[in-house]
């Protein structure tokens, strides 16, 4: 795979994350939040079963790797989840958009914190944007009649705020982790088995809610969305950021992650009806004022421009390694 195919991979996969992100508003409206996550888990599991298969080619997993898959799919998959849906019920997904904004500051900082990785000024510069678009955010609903998007007041809308940067922490962690992982599994193998985990996590929510849900009220297009959702977030944007992080350093592929934000934001407005008031223009523009000065590749002295990414090392990417 040529670099350009793995940028287009991994702009893809934010891409669709950003739009089940948005589209789960109305499913969570359908379907209770911890019955529509095992739903999808389950979906995905029955699509991948073939994909959960040992490689030939592929190594025993270590203590070390079945633990990162066990975290990758508890934070990346289960956690984000549940505070990305919780999230959005109690705010709008132009709000999530402008939140989601801060993943490439989030990384940044995880980074630094624990993998001892230099950190330079611009980019904490580029969390106290993040930081300033989602406190604009959140005081936007007191500085005018009701919700910057036009939606009805929705007292805890507070509590969808905190929950959607808990999901960005979340988001964080599995983009560091996912690097690690890469080097020694395939993306199907990734996919499925984190997926699997997350079924296993939510089963006994998702089942203790079923028994009591009524199955019949839910409408067919509801049904068709959910299917959309299941394949985009358990298979389609999995895989596809598994197999762009192979050939891409983690820190340029954190630029991808700007697509989530933009995608949730056009969604809400395009298909969900939602508007754009001044104070989450003027968020949204601090938060991607930080995704530029997060993720802009720096210079290095003496080096031609573009010299720096080449030069860059695939800590955890071994190529040609067998999916």
């Amino acid at each position: 795979m040529n670099r350009l195919t793995a940028y287009g991979c991994l702009a893809l996969s934010m891409s669709l994350v950003g739009s089940y992100v948005a589209l789960s508003k109305p499913l969570v409206a359908a379907l209770p939040v911890f019955l529509l996550a095992w739903l999808r888990f389950g979906i995905g599991a029955l699509a991948m079963l073939h994909w959960l298969k040992k490689p030939a080619g592929e190594a025993p997993m270590s203590r070390q790797t079945r633990l990162l898959v066990f975290l990758e799919s508890f934070l990346g998959n289960f956690l984000f989840s549940i505070c990305m849906l919780y999230g959005v019920t109690l705010t709008s997904a132009v709000a999530a958009g402008v939140i989601m904004a801060s993943i490439p500051a989030a990384v940044a900082v995880m980074s630094w914190l624990f993998l001892r990785e230099h950190v330079s000024l611009r980019v904490w510069g580029a969390v106290a944007c993040a930081v300033g678009g989602i406190s604009l955010l959140s005081l936007s609903a007191h500085l005018t009649d009701g919700p910057a998007d036009g939606s009805a007041a929705q007292p805890l809308q507070w509590l969808g705020h905190l929950l959607l940067l808990a999901a960005v922490l979340c988001e964080a962690a599995y983009a560091v982790i996912g690097k690690k992982l890469t080097g020694v599994l395939g993306p199907k193998r990734i996919t499925a088995l984190i997926n699997l985990w997350g079924f296993a996590l939510v089963t006994p929510l998702g089942w203790w809610v079923a028994r009591d849900f009524n199955f019949a009220a839910v409408a067919a297009p509801a049904w068709g969305l959910l299917l959309f959702y299941s394949l985009a977030a358990s298979i389609w944007s999995v895989w596809l950021w598994m197999t762009g992080l192979r050939q891409v350093p983690a820190h340029q592929a954190g630029v991808f992650t700007v697509m989530l934000p933009i995608s949730a934001t056009l969604v809400g407005v395009m298909v969900l009806g939602e508007t754009l008031g001044a104070p989450q223009i003027a968020a949204f523009a601090l938060a991607i004022a930080g995704v530029a000065l997060a993720t802009w590749p720096a210079k290095r002295p003496g080096l031609p421009a573009g010299a720096d990414d080449a030069a860059a090392p695939h800590a955890g990417c071994r190529p040609g390694y067998p999916d």
